[in-house]
């Protein structure tokens, strides 16, 4: 079994119910890039935004023979802006660019800034 990690396009204030599979999380921001809510993958930075916050996640537990590893990059999730010892997990965020481009940024999950 491993975790999927699935971006939706909306907000917390947007979902009433909760989901079919899995469950929702809310309150990551993201370092390094951003997210691009309707491509729904990882963009570069905008100017002084130093912080963009993600749209709610979905994670739901998958078999490791349903993952589909293409084109994603294995984004750390740290607690705070201080790495090392505040990871917390990986999740596979889509991008169309190669992953070394995102590893070279820095880009990384946090829980709070």
């Amino acid at each position: 079994m491993c975790l999927q990690c699935d971006v939706t396009k909306k907000q917390k204030e947007e979902f009433t119910n909760a989901p079919r599979d899995g469950v929702y999380v809310h309150g990551f921001y993201m370092e390094g890039a951003r997210w691009d809510v309707q491509a729904g993958i990882i963009m570069d930075s905008r100017l002084k935004e130093l912080f963009p916050p993600m749209p709610v996640i979905n994670i739901k537990a998958i078999t490791q023979d349903k993952q589909d590893l293409r084109n994603m990059y294995e984004c750390p999730v740290y607690k705070t802006r201080t790495r090392g010892p505040t990871y917390v997990w990986t999740f596979n965020l889509k991008t169309k660019d190669k992953p070394a481009k995102w590893i070279l940024a820095g880009v990384a999950l946090l829980l709070q800034t």
